[in-house]
């Protein structure tokens, strides 16, 4: 648990162990601004609807400094209904997620942690997931994204954690880091974050741990960022476009993990402004996941005790006036192949409009026969999830899952933010990672 015991002297050998934690950081610079203006186009004129969608996007904003004081009131608003009225039915990192946004810097709204004693739930749920790790062998019951947020949450708001429990579970080889043989970056990624911050504890004597905690915490992290550089591709992308903000976020806290020709920063910060540009991150969601690696912050810069930045004059943003998106000129409608394979393949063409994502094709189809396509869904900070189709359901202790594909290759976007091609084979397949 988690003392505030000094760490014990273990020795020089040790700290050969520790790195200097000095971050290699690009970011994007202030002339090309103009440049991120399609994320914030996509996080202000989006339609927040459930408090958990709005989550990533009041962190995100927050911790690059700009605030757009109609947006944030509504968002906060629908936040604190979560909290208010839905906790139990909120997982344990959407919880985290809920923590982090609320105390990123010293605001009035990091007394809604306190007042509803957040951190106490976390630790609660996180302990839950542990137990079900031990009893489901090694499952969690979300995944190791959101068991890594819980860490990194707790370190960061000092709440109660095993050291032991982390270094026995955060082993680079663990299969949560993995869907299939496919290491995931995003999931290496947060886990490389909230290491780091666990060691930083652990050198400050914010927590008490064994000698060989820091070590092997070390070389878990190390293990971790060469697995993230492995998904390197050559256009400077890390796993997919949108692991890769995280994935940067990562590498900012490891540098010295890595040597300097492993990883062009700049070439990866260009490749991802291209992607902007070519309009990549128009889910809410993922563009509040990629802007804090392009301003140049990670997740470890988060202090509740700092006073807020403001970066909107840099960005031109006034307070009040929300950013505008044209119209489309005209509606056109797109025809699409659709199906469900479980043991067999169910079928269908369906028609959507030109722009649409999966889920609306999904939608349309449980119209045209429920029987085939019925499915549920679960609205998560990510944004939708599918859970059951058929009235068969996704189970994280059984690894099984509906697995979204076009053209028979899986997708890297979700349901809600993959927009569909006219023309295009689309399937949702039951699968186990």
């Amino acid at each position: 648990m988690r003392q505030s015991h000094q760490l014990p002297l273990v020795g020089l050998l040790l700290f050969s162990f520790i790195p200097s934690q000095l971050c290699e950081i690009c970011e994007v610079s202030e002339e090309n601004y103009i440049r991120l203006k399609p994320l914030l186009n996509t996080m202000i004129q989006s339609n927040y609807n459930r408090g958990t969608r709005a989550v990533n996007v009041v962190l995100s904003l927050k911790l690059v400094g700009i605030q757009i004081q109609t947006l944030m009131q509504k968002m906060i608003q629908q936040i604190k209904y979560n909290v208010k009225s839905r906790l139990s039915d909120v997982s344990s990192g959407e919880l985290a997620l809920i923590i982090l946004a609320l105390g990123v810097c010293r605001n009035a709204e990091e007394n809604l942690i306190y007042d509803y004693h957040l951190i106490d739930k976390l630790e609660n749920k996180f302990q839950a997931e542990i137990e079900n790790m031990e009893a489901h062998n090694g499952t969690p019951l979300t995944n190791y994204y959101q068991l890594s947020l819980d860490v990194l949450a707790l370190c960061l708001f000092n709440g109660n954690y095993s050291t032991a429990e982390v270094v026995n579970h955060f082993t680079p080889e663990n299969k949560n880091y993995y869907f299939g043989s496919q290491f995931s970056v995003d999931t290496g990624a947060m886990a490389v974050l909230a290491l780091t911050c666990v060691k930083k504890s652990l050198i400050n004597g914010q927590v008490k741990a064994d000698e060989g905690s820091l070590k092997n915490i070390s070389i878990y992290t190390k293990s971790l960022v060469e697995k993230i550089l492995s998904e390197k591709k050559e256009n400077g992308l890390i796993g997919n476009t949108f692991s890769t903000g995280e994935a940067m976020q990562a590498l900012f806290v490891s540098s010295d993990y890595y040597n300097e020709n492993d990883w062009n920063c700049q070439q990866t910060l260009n490749t991802v402004l291209t992607e902007i540009s070519q309009g990549a991150f128009s889910n809410p969601n993922a563009a509040a996941q990629v802007l804090p690696a392009l301003m140049g912050k990670t997740f470890l810069d988060i202090n509740k005790d700092s006073s807020c930045v403001s970066a909107s004059g840099n960005f031109n943003i006034s307070a009040d006036e929300p950013i505008t998106v044209a119209p489309p000129d005209s509606q056109s409608y797109i025809s699409v192949n659709y199906s469900v394979r479980i043991n067999e393949t169910y079928f269908t063409n369906v028609t959507v409009l030109n722009g649409s994502v999966f889920l609306s094709v999904m939608e349309k189809a449980q119209k045209m026969n429920d029987t085939m396509f019925g499915f549920t869904m679960e609205e998560r900070s990510w944004g939708p999830y599918i859970t059951c189709i058929q009235g068969l359901c996704a189970n994280d202790n059984d690894r099984t899952y509906w697995e979204l594909l076009s053209g028979g290759k899986p997708l890297s976007q979700g349901a809600g933010s993959y927009v569909v091609r006219n023309g295009e084979n689309l399937e949702v397949r039951w699968s186990k990672y």
